[in-house]
């Protein structure tokens, strides 16, 4: 019974919960005033544990106090989201790329970790993170991000850096308080790149990490099929920023000027 409540995305439970105990969920059950709630299709066994529960006695706000109980229990094991870009696929449960990445930086108190290998329309794929920099004067925000050498291209890497930065700061960055960006030199090696900066992740107040296929950009985040795992997970969270702080403190990873 608990299998198809577990199923749910976290803040899918915590809507349930409260439509439950606000009576915008009440007895009748039906999948469709479950679907209006929860705006996602395949909640026939969602239904199904309601009715469970009522059999029980166990309706209501009480219903939705023992939603709270499962959600209390699933918070101290380390469980999954699925995050999807692209087309939709009735009765699964998933969760939207880019709803995803605004809702965590949006909820940024402490620090942003943002690796990306690729974006475009700066002042778009950083606006919600320069926004929250605005708000959190004590946030700290560290952007990876690669710098690519075009094919055939033979300007010193120094250069190439030198005109991303100039690039960045003045057109790609949206806010007037800045993060600290760091970039992969390897990926501007003249004979061939020894590698490139190619991950994609966040992890926000070292509680939280993401990790995606996604780029920061419309089309990754919006159209193209991506997939992605958010975890609460302060453990693994802690895990992925030690990694990246590593490379900076080995010089792995260098620090882009600042115009």
């Amino acid at each position: 019974m608990i299998d198809a409540v577990l199923d749910l995305p976290a803040h899918l439970r915590a809507r349930l919960a409260s439509a439950l105990e606000s009576g915008l969920v009440a007895r009748p059950y039906s999948a469709a005033s479950l679907r209006s709630v929860l705006g996602t299709d395949g909640v026939e066994q969602v239904v199904e544990t309601l009715m469970e529960l009522e059999r029980l006695g166990i309706t209501g706000p009480a219903a939705g106090a023992w939603i709270r109980t499962v959600e209390d229990a699933a918070a101290r094991t380390t469980r999954a989201d699925l995050v999807w870009s692209g087309p939709e696929v009735p009765g699964l449960h998933a969760r939207d790329t880019r709803r995803v990445y605004e809702e965590l930086l949006d909820s940024a108190e402490r620090s942003v970790w943002a690796c990306t290998y690729a974006f475009f329309d700066g002042p778009r794929a950083f606006e919600v993170v320069a926004r929250r920099m605005e708000v959190r004067s004590e946030l700290r925000v560290i952007l990876l991000l690669n710098i690519q050498r075009r094919r055939g291209d033979t300007t010193a890497a120094e250069q190439l850096v030198r005109r991303f930065a100039d690039r960045f700061w003045a057109t790609d960055w949206p806010g007037s308080s800045r993060p600290s960006v760091f970039y992969d030199p390897r990926a501007l090696e003249l004979d061939r790149p020894a590698g490139v900066l190619h991950a994609k992740a966040l992890v926000v107040d070292d509680e939280a990490v993401f990790v995606t296929s996604a780029n920061l950009t419309e089309a990754a985040l919006d159209r193209n099929i991506e997939v992605g795992l958010l975890v609460r997970d302060r453990a693994l969270a802690l895990t992925v920023s030690s990694h990246f702080r590593g490379l900076i403190d080995r010089g792995l990873l260098r620090p882009l000027p600042m115009a």
